[in-house]
């Protein structure tokens, strides 16, 4: 069984584009929770299934296993719910940490999002000066949750 202990920020500005390599990413859920979210996501020519706890605890039970690339292709083409998550990942390195910077395309453009992992829930860290509002408790940034109310739609919902 595996843990991650992450926190999620929005980001200001483009500063952090400096010296960032992208990826892009391709994901859907299959299930949003709760009490668990399923994800097949393609990045890197890659293809993962991914469980997690579809909680706002810091610390979540997750599960992440390879799978075939074309039956992921397939599953993001008919099986997944709502709209496709797409972004491109972003790694950026800050005074001794590694920070992913989420661009988000499709139907959550407009959105940026930084997430870090640490080794506990009270590790210390400097935010980098591009760092916003934290919103690691705020349910709406879940990617499971963009997922069904993408970003775009806030402001009619």
């Amino acid at each position: 069984m595996g843990t991650e202990i992450e926190r999620k920020f929005l980001v200001h500005g483009g500063a952090w584009r400096a010296g960032a390599e992208g990826q892009p990413c391709r994901q859907g859920y299959l299930c949003v929770g709760p009490p668990v979210a399923v994800r097949v996501r393609i990045m890197n020519g890659r293809a993962m299934l991914n469980a997690k706890k579809a909680t706002l605890d810091l610390t979540r039970d997750e599960f992440e296993y390879p799978i075939p690339l074309d039956d992921a292709e397939a599953i993001l083409a008919g099986l997944c719910m709502g709209w496709p998550i797409e972004k491109t990942r972003y790694k950026v390195r800050f005074e001794g940490h590694l920070w992913e910077v989420d661009e988000f395309l499709g139907a959550n453009e407009g959105l940026v999002v930084a997430e870090i992992e640490l080794a506990s829930e009270s590790e210390a860290f400097v935010p980098p000066p591009w760092l916003g509002e934290e919103v690691s408790a705020d349910p709406r940034y879940l990617n499971s949750s963009l997922a069904l109310y993408p970003y775009s739609q806030w402001a009619t919902i």
